[in-house]
Order: structure tokens, then sequence, then C-alpha cells
């Protein structure tokens, strides 16, 4: 009579373990961003007046991008270069007041630009946007950091 209730209850335990498993939310799998097809290799010319420098991302990285944000269409050019030199490769996203993303690079590598970005959702102008760096980790994905920079759209 033992024997059948210990087997009773393991059977019971092992259904429970199965159904908390069974049950138990599964992460979305990591899904890696794409490498962006409009990348040109080299270092952009830039026009004047377009406020591009070079930042130190904490150390980490160095990133250039124009800080003068001029709506042309649904296109702005910031010239997002990842210079040669880096161990990361690089994306921007551009970002309304409220995080919502309004549009992206691909991933760049170390020596690569990309000289506009294609909005999905345009920004009005005088509008306040984020513009944030994220740095990856070459093969992993790990992050390598991340900067926002705070601009308007002219």
């Amino acid at each position: 009579m033992k024997t059948i209730k210990n087997i009773l209850i393991f059977v019971i335990l092992a259904a429970l373990l199965l159904g908390v498993v069974a049950c138990k939310e599964k992460q979305p799998e990591f899904v890696p961003p794409p490498f962006d097809d409009a990348a040109q290799v080299g270092t952009p010319t830039v026009p004047e007046g377009l406020g591009w420098e070079e930042l130190d991302v904490n150390g980490l990285y160095r990133v250039s991008v124009c800080g003068v944000v001029t709506l042309n269409g649904n296109k702005s050019d910031v010239y997002f270069t990842n210079p040669e030199g880096n161990n990361v490769w690089l994306k921007l996203r551009v970002m309304d007041e409220e995080g919502n993303i309004l549009g992206q690079t691909g991933l760049i590598k170390p020596g690569e630009y990309v000289q506009s970005i294609t909005f999905d959702t345009v920004p009005e102008k005088g509008a306040k946007i984020a513009m944030k760096v994220m740095g990856y980790e070459p093969e992993t994905y790990y992050s390598a950091g991340a900067a926002t920079l705070n601009t308007v759209i002219k």
C-alpha cells in the first residue's frame, strides 16, 4: 500500500513539475540586427554646417555623426561613421521624446559609414529627437555601450 501511495505522489509531483515548466513564459529568441545595405567604406566628405563631429563614448569606442538633422522628405543626411580602429559594430536609432523609434540604421563595421537615415515615421520640423548610438561586440552581439545625443529636427 505504501508503494502505491509513493508512486502516486511521485506521479502527481512529476505532473505538477511538467505543468510549471510548460506554462513558464519563454524568452523571445534574440535576433541580431542586420548590417546596413547602404554602408560605404571609408570616411565621408561632409558638407559644412551639419555639425559632424567625432565623439568618444566613455572610452569604449568613437563615433562620428551630424548634430544638425535636416529633413529631406523622409530622409536626413547624418553621415553616421564607425571610425577605423574601433573594435565594435555600431547602429544608430532616432527616437522621439516618448522613446518611439522614428528610424534606424543597420549595423556598420569599423571603417564604414551611412550617409542618410530613412525615417519610418517622419518627425515635424522643430521636433526634439534623441539619436542613440549603440555599440555591439562583433560575433557575440553583446552590448559595448550606448550614448544618446539630443537635438532638434531642422
